[in-house]
Order: structure tokens, then C-alpha cells, then sequence
């Protein structure tokens, strides 16, 4: 395999060619090489999800994802979701609810959030709880994070009927 590879991708709607390193995670690129700090490294083994991001709007985890891989892919980064606006009404649920503490989390739990209930859904909060389960919190119990979650699906539930 190469040491380094040409790569093509859109990270939150901008387009990005950039040489990497063949074996260059994306939590590592987009963090090094983008300067998009808001996935932070945690584990780097997949467990805590603080590094978690969407790739072509999956849920994944970008220290166990090459750059490279990401090639031709579309990447949203908390950054990117954060300032559409697309996750205000969570980021105010969030602090309203204080599940957020130390904030190392909350980006993963964000990004995830957003996945979820995109779309209108409304999970119960078993489902919630399920979804965030590889994202670790060890600040807030989870309970407020659940509650954040739940109130904003059932209020954009609420908008649409």
C-alpha cells in the first residue's frame, strides 16, 4: 500500500482534496489537517464515542475509520452541524437539562442525538439509551442526556402534527 494517498471528500458541504497518510484516521485528519477539533480522541479504540462523527449519514466512529476510506464520502463533523443550526434546539435542551458536565461527550452524544431523530422520530427512551450506548459519559449519569433527547423529538414531533 502507499504511504500516502490523494483524497476527495465534502466535510460539512465543503469540498476537501488533501493528500493523507494511508493509514491517517479521520478523527486524526479532520482534527490535524482540517483543524475541526469538536471530535475529540478519547479510547481510539471505538469504545467511547468521543470521536464520533457521520460519514454519507451513518453514525461512525472516527478513530476507527481510515481517512482514506472516506473518499468520495460526505462528512459531518459537530462543527458543521452545530453552525447550520441543524442541532440548536438539542445544544439548548442539553445545557437547559445540565447533561452536559465536563463536555469531552457531548460532541459524540450531539452527533448521535442528531441521527437519531432525524427525520421526526421519536424513540422511547430505551431506544435512546440503546443508540448512545457506545458513547461514554462519565459525568452525567445519562438520565439528563435522555431527557434532552426525548423533549426536543417529541417538540419537533409536536411542530409537524
Amino acid at each position: 500500500m502507499p504511504e500516502h494517498l490523494d483524497i476527495s471528500l465534502r466535510v460539512n458541504g465543503e469540498e476537501v482534496r488533501e493528500r493523507v497518510e494511508a493509514r491517517k484516521t479521520l478523527v486524526d485528519f479532520l482534527r490535524d489537517d482540517l483543524g475541526l477539533t469538536g471530535s475529540h480522541i478519547g479510547c481510539e479504540h471505538g469504545v467511547c464515542g468521543a470521536c464520533t462523527v457521520l460519514v454519507d449519514g451513518a453514525v461512525v466512529r472516527g478513530c476507527l475509520t481510515l481517512a482514506v476510506q472516506c473518499d468520495g464520502a460526505q462528512v459531518e463533523t459537530i462543527e458543521g452541524v452545530s453552525d447550520s443550526g441543524a442541532i440548536a434546539d438539542l445544544q439548548e435542551a442539553f445545557r437547559l437539562r445540565n447533561a452536559l458536565q465536563c463536555g469531552f461527550c457531548t460532541p459524540g452524544m450531539l452527533i448521535g442525538a442528531h441521527a437519531l431523530i432525524g427525520g421526526g422520530k421519536v424513540p422511547s427512551r430505551d431506544a435512546i439509551r440503546e443508540h448512545l450506548s457506545g458513547n461514554y459519559c462519565r459525568c452525567t449519569g445519562y438520565h439528563a442526556i435522555v431527557d434532552a433527547i426525548e423533549s426536543v423529538a417529541r417538540s419537533r414531533a409536536g411542530k409537524r402534527a
